[in-house]
């Protein structure tokens, strides 16, 4: 099976929101080269946040991802958390998205089935127009994407901002152009 623009497009949203590893500046270009055609000003953001990643050291950038994504709780990374709080809900969510892993064989690694990353990594092995795809999309991440951006308010210091706007850039434009089903 050949990966599409789409699916390489949700890996590399995975790559850059999951906990920073070395070499993420070299990703986050990839990235910015994959948005240039379809997503210009994506590619832009994406291509800003490269630049800044690869002037920040290492241990700088895990600082601010753990102050962006696990203390602040406006822009948690658990797309679960973001929708429903600590409640039953969450825990509803989680098993779904488990059993809908588990029937596509993909595994969540050591991390929650909720986790940003790991939702678009997701979506990096389902076809663009597998219905999964589109509910976790249009249910799940789109929203959620958009209540993180919002608790940025106007932090222009965070890098990981323009990451968001990116993806939710994408997000908006993917699903303008999915077909009404």
């Amino acid at each position: 099976m050949e990966v599409t623009a789409q699916q390489q497009t949700y890996i590399c949203f995975a790559d850059l929101l999951d906990y920073p590893r070395p070499g993420l500046p070299a990703l986050a270009y990839t990235c910015a080269d994959l948005l240039t055609m379809d997503f210009p000003e994506a590619a832009g953001q994406i291509h800003d946040f490269a630049e800044r990643a690869e002037s920040t050291s290492q241990g700088r950038l895990e600082e601010i991802y753990t102050g962006t994504f696990d203390v602040n709780p406006a822009c948690y990374i658990f797309a679960g958390y973001m929708l429903f709080g600590e409640s039953f809900n969450r825990g509803k969510f989680l098993v779904r998205l488990q059993e809908e892993y588990r029937q596509h064989d993909f595994s969540p690694g050591n991390e929650l089935a909720d986790h940003v990353a790991v939702i678009f990594r997701f979506l990096g092995i389902l076809e663009p127009d597998d219905p999964t795809a589109q509910v976790l999309i249009e249910d799940c991440l789109a929203p959620v994407i958009t209540k993180m951006n919002s608790g940025f308010k106007s932090d222009n210091a965070n890098p990981y901002r323009q990451v968001l706007q990116a993806v939710q850039s994408v997000l908006e434009q993917t699903q303008e152009a999915a077909p009404v089903m």
